[in-house]
């Protein structure tokens, strides 16, 4: 072997050790890994930022959640065609080194790179073949890593469609709770007219459990997040965000709830405090922090006059209130630490606005959850509300 025919052999098991250390990252490792050295999730990244961006393009609707629906999937065939490539490419860089072992000797790159894509596909037309001990081991290895990779593929799709259900069925059935797309006030609504407030404790602890799964899911298998809700108005970072928001007003702005004594609010603080860790880390994940700024300037991510607005809401509703202020003053408190990853969570993924949550300044009617009758009423958006 030449010189050079060296770095062509160095540089091929390097880019195939690549693909390989990406695969085992993105599908076998459960957990957070770091983005050093890896292909999936810059692949992801920058397909969606283009991917977003058209789709911003189009109305907010069935069309544009559409759209925006086929990204996970295809961003998911992606990957899979990129490893492949890579892989062949990889491959093909060390046959081409080793093109004195192969039967009849390759004459150029391109049938380097046929003998690769037909071994790695295991397709085995037997044109060309490996006649040396070396182009053996790169032959075996090529066939490895293509049954290994489809093989992963195939149970890595199992794997994130089993948690898209269980994740998608805790939110359609907020629909019902907290309207569409989902609000905090709503929900405290629905269940003060639904005589269900004794329930908020076991309502509070199954969303803990949840939130507590999309943190470990979503951060373990990051093309996850992408996967949208099956209905137009709703999201999991809006599901999520109604939940806290419902406990954090329980925490702060309500004394007690219609015909009952003081709400236990134990179940509440561990939901916040689980739904904030989520927030925080995903978007640690997803390059956002916020920590420093929100310990200088804390805002709840809402103007006073939006919290007034559901106070009304909530007086309306049958709850006995806190005082103005003070109130006030812990609700920024509770809320400030998660409202802004909130927002730019949902502003990253493009999720449907809602009463307090992502980009509000096309929202133009928000749903509160279904009477008794099975009715939704239909209300303006926050800052036209009307409680009269």
């Amino acid at each position: 072997m030449f010189w050079y025919s060296w770095i062509e052999l160095l540089l091929g098991v390097a880019l195939v050790a690549l693909v390989l250390h990406d695969v085992f990252q993105s599908v076998v490792v459960p957990r957070w890994s770091s983005r050093r050295f890896r292909i999936a999730p810059h692949l992801l990244e920058m397909m969606w930022l283009m991917w977003r961006r058209i789709g911003s393009t189009r109305e907010y609707g069935d069309a544009r959640e559409d759209f925006l629906g086929m990204f996970a999937p295809l961003a998911l065939m992606m990957s899979l065609v990129a490893w492949v490539v890579l892989l062949i490419l990889g491959y093909a860089l060390c046959f081409w080194a080793l093109r004195e072992q192969t039967h009849p000797h390759l004459k150029s790159f391109g049938e380097a790179f046929y003998m690769a894509g037909t071994t790695l596909l295991t397709i085995g037309y037997g044109d060309y073949t490996s006649s040396g001990g070396a182009a053996r081991v790169v032959s075996l290895a090529a066939g490895a890593s293509g049954l290994a990779i489809f093989a992963l593929v195939i149970s890595f799709l199992f794997t994130l469609y089993g948690a898209v259900e269980a994740r998608e069925t805790r939110v359609l059935m907020l629909d019902a709770r907290a309207g569409s797309p989902p609000s905090g006030v709503a929900l405290l609504q629905a269940y003060a007219e639904l005589d269900l407030l004794s329930t908020l404790p076991s309502f509070f602890e199954e969303w803990e459990r949840w939130s507590a799964g999309i943190l470990q899911s979503h951060i373990a298998y990051p093309i996850l997040p992408f996967f949208r809700s099956s209905h137009e108005r709703e999201s999991w970072i809006a599901a999520l965000g109604a939940v806290l928001d419902a406990a954090t007003l329980l925490m702060t702005t309500i004394k007690s709830g219609p015909n009952c004594s003081d709400q236990p609010l134990g179940a509440a603080k561990l939901m916040v405090r689980m739904g904030t860790h989520t927030l925080i880390d995903l978007g640690h994940y997803f390059g956002l922090r916020f920590e420093e700024a929100t310990k200088r300037h804390p805002h709840p991510g809402i103007e006073r006059s939006e919290w007034e607005q559901a106070r009304r809401q909530l007086q309306k509703a049958g709850f006995i209130l806190r005082e103005d202020e003070d109130a006030w003053r812990d609700f920024v408190r509770f809320r400030a630490p998660y409202a802004p990853y909130l927002n730019e969570l949902a502003k990253h993924f493009a999720a449907p606005p809602t009463q307090w949550i992502g980009d509000r300044s096309t929202l133009s009617v928000y749903h509160r959850a279904p009477t008794q009758a099975g009715q939704a009423k239909t209300v303006t958006t926050p800052s036209a509300l009307s409680v009269d």
